[in-house]
């Protein structure tokens, strides 16, 4: 009698339910991560030159401010995904909250170069778990529209980046380089304040045989949201592909000795700092897309933060190289205009994203902006006046903000919940290399004034970022996410061969 009782899966409740009021909790929640991050980031806009000439520093000694963040995002990223696959999403955003929060605060207080360097490189060490937030939010979406709904939490980032170049622009010329470190720090802190009402995700419960938690954090979905959930037993793919397995078919086999050996060794290598998570990204079923991510990350982030980078860089490298002029506190507030200028084309280029990922796939729309951020750059190869250099970079913004809002949609859909934020973790921290290689060679070629060999360098990496996703094995517009790798989309729609 009971196995004739049906059954359903956390997807199968999130349908039923949908999106509402739990889930918008959700996402102001998971957003105010992504706005933290965002300000983070774009302060490294402002935050070297103001140091440099603050303290004397050598333009190495600038660079390297930058380049000690995006190390510690990629220390933390790869840690912090590890530790939410192991341990589960909210002590992984708890302990990202709490370094980046502290750190963050802490530099504004700084008293020497060395020590701002330590704390901004701790910064990101808490900055580099901020993903996991993107993949916990992604859990409680319904699958039909979640594409929609991940561009969506995907325009916090950009009301961060805005947040951030609004705030330079008042406190930078009026209080320093001290306060708009302090300001910045605020909405981690945030996120610490309002930890104790979020709830841990039911798939993530599911997966580690906690049902009867993962329950309650559904009927707590459904009690929010006015709805009720399926009747029936809540089960788990990983459940359901064991049953499976239990019972003789053609295409399916039991365990062999050599087999369940296998799987009692990788159980002890995953005691070894997510060695055996690794090693399932780069298992036969993973590893072309593992691959692929790795090298549009690495792109997305090269190019994404140079050209905020090369706002300002641009037209101070033109002039420093022709000796036109000494910079001026009014050009200072012409930095500040195009930074604020240009970072508005992040909101159509969500639009944009937001318009076409469902419509158009994930694999799609992504090579598509990034194509037409080629196009955006071309003219760039030579100087062009003031403003046609701000319209074309304003152009090529909104398009890798596009890609990029894209590659964070389609990356934890790839991997299974076992080793989701571990999977997006290590493509995060892949790209945070290229957030460090950035600084110190496209915008140094401009600041040595090579301006054509930056642009053309931008232009290589983006257009290589573009034939590797039209290289991804499948396309996950609609794709129920999967709990294990076995359940993964190999062979389903699409081959991987």
């Amino acid at each position: 009698m009971g196995d004739e009782a049906p059954r359903y899966t956390v997807d199968d409740a999130l349908v039923t339910m949908g999106f509402g009021n739990f889930q918008i909790l959700v996402l102001l929640y998971a957003g105010m991560g992504w706005v933290s991050e965002a300000m983070e980031v774009m302060l490294l806009s402002f935050l070297g030159s103001a140091v440099q000439s603050a303290w004397g520093l050598s333009s190495n000694e600038e660079s390297l401010i930058t380049t000690v963040v995006f190390a510690g995002m990629l220390v933390g990223a790869y840690s912090w995904g590890i530790v939410s696959d192991k341990h589960g999403r909210r002590k992984g955003f708890l302990i990202t909250a709490t370094v980046t929060a502290v750190a963050g605060f802490l530099s504004a207080f700084a008293p020497n170069y060395p020590s701002l360097l330590i704390l901004r490189c701790l910064v990101g060490v808490g900055l580099g778990g901020i993903p996991v937030l993107a993949s916990w939010f992604l859990e409680f979406i319904p699958a039909p529209s979640r594409g929609t709904w991940m561009v969506i939490f995907s325009a916090f980032w950009t009301l961060g980046t805005l947040l951030e170049a609004s705030l330079a622009w008042l406190v930078m010329p009026n209080w320093g380089w001290r306060w708009l470190l302090a300001l910045s720090s605020l909405p981690s802190s945030l996120l610490l304040l309002f930890y104790r009402l979020t709830p841990e995700s039911p798939r993530y419960l599911c997966l580690k045989g906690r049902t009867s938690d993962a329950i309650m954090v559904l009927e707590k979905i459904a009690r929010m949201n006015g709805t009720n959930l399926p009747s029936g037993v809540l089960v788990s793919d990983s459940q359901m592909e064991l049953e499976e397995k239990s019972t003789p078919a053609e295409d399916t086999h039991m365990l062999s000795p050599r087999e369940t050996e296998s799987t009692t060794k990788k159980g002890i290598l995953s005691r070894i700092w997510g060695i055996s998570s690794l090693l399932v990204l780069l298992s036969p079923k993973l590893v072309r897309s593992t691959l692929l991510l790795w090298a549009v990350f690495f792109g997305n982030a090269f190019s994404y933060y140079g050209l905020v980078l090369l706002t300002s860089e641009l037209k101070n490298g033109y002039s420093k190289c022709m000796q036109t002029k000494l910079p001026s506190q009014k050009s200072q507030d012409v930095n500040y205009r195009d930074i604020f200028i240009t970072t508005l084309a992040e909101f159509p280029g969500l639009l944009i994203s937001a318009a076409i990922v469902d419509k158009l796939g994930r694999k799609l729309s992504m090579s598509a902006m990034l194509f037409l951020c080629c196009v955006f750059l071309i003219p760039l190869v030579f100087h062009q006046p003031e403003g046609l250099t701000t319209a074309l970079l304003f152009g090529a913004r909104g398009c890798i903000t596009a890609a990029f809002t894209i590659v964070y949609i389609y990356a934890p859909e790839v991997y299974p919940t076992s080793v989701r934020t571990t999977g997006v973790g290590v493509a995060s921290s892949i790209g945070r290399i290229g957030g460090m290689v950035c600084p110190l060679v496209a915008v140094g070629l401009v600041q040595g004034c090579h301006q054509t060999a930056s642009i053309v360098l931008f232009e290589i990496i983006i257009f290589f970022s573009g034939i590797c996703v039209v290289l991804f094995p499948f396309e996950t517009k609609g794709r129920e996410l999967s709990d294990s790798v076995s359940s993964s989309p190999k062979g389903r729609n699409e081959s991987v061969q």
